[in-house]
């Protein structure tokens, strides 16, 4: 019963995400800690849900002598996070993060500027050894863009007069003379700012600069609650987050130097874009970037498969773990009772659990503080929602030109059954005017790699393929002309 399809819906939903479990014992004298200087930068790598992520303690004494530390995970953009306690005892040192919920313990080796522990957190147990080197490694991000830019740049607000949040964004228009055609940028799954940050990289910053540049103005938000936009984003579902797109659409209506508009959504957001495509004949065009076409518990289902065996989990494993989340998702489609949910799902769980080995429950950890943080994310609106819609209805009735692309190595919105389903959709209810392109090596954030892991994302220097810029530019530009 591995966490990797449950995970990767909490990394994408509520930004950190470690993990709990038991330390590690070696023998070693109980005057170390007293006798080493633990002041300094320790680095490790976490390893979870098939993602890589950075995570650094720095540690210092206060004008008292005591040690305090802040916590960085430099992959996720979090910066300064406090560690409410330092505890020493003898050879174990444990640092206490209330502001995650979690907390890492780990024991000094003698002679060597190394921790070995885990991270705890969740339920989980993640090892996380930790290394003391002052230099933080830098990410080389060659793609983002440096200003000045040769092109305006607006800080923006706008209302969604039905749920009463205000959206903010930046406004990109280019240099040359008005009025534009407009793109909305809309981001994926997870509480996101404009640039759709991840894992180190700013995909819509590259994207709104690149279109920007080619004569296309961009409009990208804060997601609601996030950044400087209002609102809950947990109560939120799909529907929700449309109508803020929607909400985007009537903004740019008002302004005299805009002419057409269109919606490029990314993952969810290439779900969200017909929602609104189909509710505003101001919607001039869309683009959906690695959007889906079949419904969301079987998009989690392949997602997982695919997942597991880029990480190259035994295909035994890989049989049961489906099975597992198959069978949570059917008890999510065929009951509304949060109470019967629980009942349902937890013996699941316990199910699942029985027949795990030794090594994966240790790894594992309590399974009862697994099982609540997994119900708490399965029960959420976003998640009843997004394992039953089928966006199928939806694209039949998208009359705007369309442009979907994938990548050939997208594990999380696999390009065969989606890019199949859209296009078959589209065909269905009388759409001509759209264009399906599968990318070559490109993975679901449209960067080139090798397995199209998520392990992959955040080491990947490129955060947008230049080819999957240009299609989007070409075909905007093309449709209208």
């Amino acid at each position: 019963m591995k966490t990797i399809s449950l995970f990767l819906i909490v990394l994408l939903n509520a930004g950190l995400i470690f993990s709990n479990t038991n330390s590690k014992k070696d023998n070693i004298s109980e005057n170390v800690i007293q006798q080493f200087d633990l002041e300094g930068i320790w680095q490790g790598k976490l390893k979870i849900s098939g993602i890589e992520l950075r995570i650094v303690f720095n540690v210092k004494k206060d004008t008292t002598g005591k040690l305090t530390a802040t916590l960085d995970s430099p992959d996720q953009s979090a910066f300064g996070i406090a560690v409410d306690e330092v505890v020493i005892n003898n050879d174990s040192i444990k640092f206490i993060v209330n502001a995650v919920s979690g907390f890492y313990d780990g024991i000094l080796i003698e002679d060597s500027v190394k921790i070995e522990g885990y991270w705890h957190q969740g339920g989980m147990n993640l090892p996380l050894d930790l290394y003391k080197n002052d230099v933080v490694e830098k990410i080389n991000r060659p793609q983002e863009p440096k200003k000045p830019f040769p092109y305006k740049s607006e800080e923006v607000k706008f209302v969604n007069e039905e749920a009463g949040d205000t959206l903010a964004g930046t406004l990109t228009l280019p240099e040359s003379c008005s009025p534009f055609t407009t793109v909305i940028l809309v981001s994926g799954s997870g509480p996101q700012n404009r640039n759709e940050e991840l894992l180190g990289h700013k995909p819509f910053l590259v994207l709104s600069d690149y279109l920007t540049r080619n004569g296309i103005a961009v409009l990208r938000y804060d997601d609601r609650g996030v950044g400087e936009s209002t609102g809950d984003f947990g109560s939120a579902t799909s529907v929700d987050f449309a109508s803020d797109a929607l909400a985007a659409v009537e903004f740019l209506k008002q302004r005299s130097d805009i002419n057409k508009i269109g919606i490029a959504g990314h993952s969810e957001g290439g779900l969200i874009a017909p929602m609104v495509a189909v509710k505003s004949d101001d919607v001039d065009f869309i683009v959906l970037m690695a959007g889906t076409g079949i419904r969301g518990d079987s998009i989690l289902i392949l997602q997982t498969g695919l997942i597991l065996k880029a990480n190259g989990e035994d295909e035994k494993i890989i049989q049961r773990d489906v099975e597992t989340y198959r069978q949570i998702y059917n008890v999510l489609q065929n009951n509304e009772d949060d109470k019967e949910l629980k009942k349902s799902i937890m013996e699941i769980f316990k199910n699942a659990y029985s027949e795990l080995s030794e090594e994966e429950k240790e790894e594992l950890g309590d399974l009862g503080t697994f099982t609540d943080r997994s119900l708490e994310m399965l029960l959420s609106p976003w998640f009843k929602y997004f394992i039953k819609y089928n966006p199928y209805p939806t694209l039949e009735k998208v009359k705007c030109p369309v442009l979907a692309i994938n990548g050939e190595k997208d594990l999380q919105v696999p390009p065969k059954e989606n890019l199949s389903a859209i296009e078959s959709a589209l065909k269905e209810g009388g759409n001509k005017n759209y264009k399906i392109v599968e990318l070559p090596g490109l993975n679901h954030l449209f960067q080139t790699c090798k397995t199209g892991s998520p392990m992959e994302y955040s080491k990947i220097e490129e955060t947008f393929s230049p080819e999957a810029m240009k299609v989007i530019k070409d075909w905007i530009l093309e449709v209208t002309k």
